[in-house]
């Protein structure tokens, strides 16, 4: 059996496509899947069963005081298998479609 090496255009210019190839249909580049709305970076907290926690922080204004807080937020992104996704990597995670009941990420490259 032949293994499939096409890889889609994501449509996202600067990341480029895994060398490994997949047949996972979440996988943005071998798969069914589209990147549509946000993109995030940050740091993988933990990865278990192709499910990665993402941490990622940001700056917030709080007017009151005239100063910026740093609020983390964390996301569940699933790993596609051609991606060699571990704990403390900085990876790029773009909005899909909803996965499962708590998955709307997909992790699109390392950085």
């Amino acid at each position: 059996m032949v293994q499939k090496t096409h890889v889609k255009d994501i449509g996202i210019e600067g990341i480029n496509p895994p060398e490994k190839v997949c047949d996972d249909k979440k996988c943005p580049w071998h798969g069914e899947i589209r990147i549509r709305g946000l993109l995030f970076e940050g740091k993988v907290e933990r990865v278990r069963r192709r499910i990665a926690l993402i941490t990622f922080y940001r700056y917030y204004y709080v007017q009151k005081y005239e100063r910026y807080m740093i609020r983390r937020s964390k996301i569940k992104a699933h790993v596609p298998k051609c991606l060699d996704i571990k704990e403390g990597d900085e990876v790029i995670i773009g909005e899909t479609r909803p996965i499962s009941k708590t998955i709307n990420f997909v992790v699109i490259s390392k950085k």
